[in-house]
């Protein structure tokens, strides 16, 4: 992001009905299937239309740990969201490209959207973002980021003309209570960067090791 431009100064300007034949990146499915009885339903939901081909997964999220001298912290960006008109708290995510594996894609979307140079280290199973509504998903993809390197150092985001990210990162340890503080101030959270604090927070009530 450029000058003092700040996700927060998006707005939605209006809505209105979407024509199947004019949506580019997503489409409506009517699912017709017996349910345990053997009774005959169906069941509308959403696809998105830019899956490559052959691949299991629409894009990835991105765990990326700072080891910062004050302890460690989650890389997060804000970015405004036109279907909630809110701006979002986010882990860096993106979309696959054709041909690309999830952890060459999660590398890729890391240096595009904050300027951090790092390696895929782990791989989470495929996961659904909201089955009920549509068959979106994606792997969560640990990123190790060098903080001694001179590139992530000296960032340098490679964002497209149509994106708004504001980069920071947070105490790991008290990414729940971060969570809550900025829900109070306004932002929506997203589900990926909640359910890890959700489960920070469970490990810590419950001593779990």
């Amino acid at each position: 992001m450029s000058g003092d431009l700040k996700a927060s100064d998006a707005k939605v300007i209006s809505t209105e009905p979407l024509m199947i034949k004019d949506a580019r990146w997503t489409k409506l499915v009517l699912t017709t299937y017996t349910d345990p009885l053997g009774k005959r339903r169906t069941w509308e939901s959403a696809e998105r239309s830019t899956r490559p081909k052959n691949s299991p997964i629409d894009g990835v999220g991105i765990v990326a740990i700072l080891q910062k001298p004050s302890g460690l912290e989650l890389l997060l960006q804000k970015q405004f969201r036109p279907p909630i008109n809110k701006v979002v708290i986010e882990v860096p995510a993106g979309l696959v490209d054709e041909g690309e594996t999830a952890e060459e894609s999660a590398v890729r979307e890391l240096r595009e959207e904050t300027g951090y140079v790092g390696i895929a280290a782990e791989v989470s199973p495929v996961m659904f973002n909201d089955p009920g509504f549509c068959n979106t998903n994606l792997n969560m993809v640990h990123v190790n980021v060098d903080m001694s390197l001179q590139e992530n150092q000296n960032l340098k985001p490679e964002l497209e003309e149509n994106e708004f990210i504001e980069v920071f990162s947070t105490p790991l340890k008290t990414l729940y209570a971060e969570c809550k503080r900025l829900e109070a101030e306004g932002y929506a959270i997203d589900a990926r960067v909640g359910t890890l604090a959700e489960g920070i927070e469970v490990a810590r009530r419950w001593k779990l090791q």
